[in-house]
């Protein structure tokens, strides 16, 4: 595990971001962009930010078919959001899983803090209904959200996360391609400072969480 600093000069070019075919059966990966990091490395996980992403105008649709807007319904709260599909058999169900995990060793007034959001990446199979039972066995308190799928592959791209819309493999099985970062957003200042990729372990969220709530660099 390596925790860098970015360099000032990008933001899409200054984290390694990546497309994952979520159970394509070819553990397909391409990148997207660019790194560019100062040298150092620690047994952190965490990327952090030198210029923080700014939080996605998203307002989408909830598990209870309400309106949910992000920038404002997540306003001073700490927040990691992901972009996945509930489908997949692999990278997303073990990410929400390890946060869920971390989350759990937290005292409970910074449980009830901290907005965990998943945003879909396959809009047309998860409906509300769909992603409140699969977030349901993570943590009843994940906030899912889908809706439009460009609206959310715009949303995702101020973040420097690629997705793209489903499509069939050649075995006729829907997949997603999308990024399997986890961008964490600070309380004090509502902007994405620290990034996070697939490796993220249980212990890492467990020992980064508690300062990830108070706006601190992990």
């Amino acid at each position: 595990m390596r925790k860098n600093t970015l360099l000032a000069a990008a933001v899409l070019t200054a984290a390694t971001l990546t497309l994952s075919a979520c159970g394509s059966g070819d553990d397909a990966k391409k990148p997207v962009a660019e790194v560019s990091v100062e040298s150092g490395s620690s047994d952190k996980a965490a990327t952090v930010l030198d210029k923080p992403f700014t939080k996605p105008d998203l307002v989408l649709t909830d598990t209870h078919g309400k309106q949910y807007d992000l920038v404002e319904q997540t306003k001073g709260r700490p927040t990691l959001i992901y972009f996945g599909y509930t489908h997949c058999p692999d990278v997303c169900p073990l990410t929400m899983s390890n946060i869920a995990v971390a989350k759990k060793q937290l005292p409970k007034a910074e449980q009830d803090e901290l907005r965990v959001v998943f945003v879909t990446t396959d809009p047309e199979r998860d409906t509300p209904s769909a992603l409140a039972g699969w977030l349901k066995a993570q943590d009843t308190d994940f906030i899912g959200l889908t809706g439009d799928f460009s609206t959310i592959q715009a949303g995702a791209r101020q973040l420097g996360i690629s997705i793209e819309a489903p499509t069939k493999d050649k075995n006729g099985k829907v997949v997603s391609m999308h990024g399997t970062q986890v961008v964490a957003f600070s309380p004090k200042t509502d902007a994405g400072y620290v990034l996070y990729g697939e490796d993220a372990t249980v212990d890492d969220y467990t020992k980064d969480l508690p300062k990830l709530i108070k706006g601190e660099t992990p």
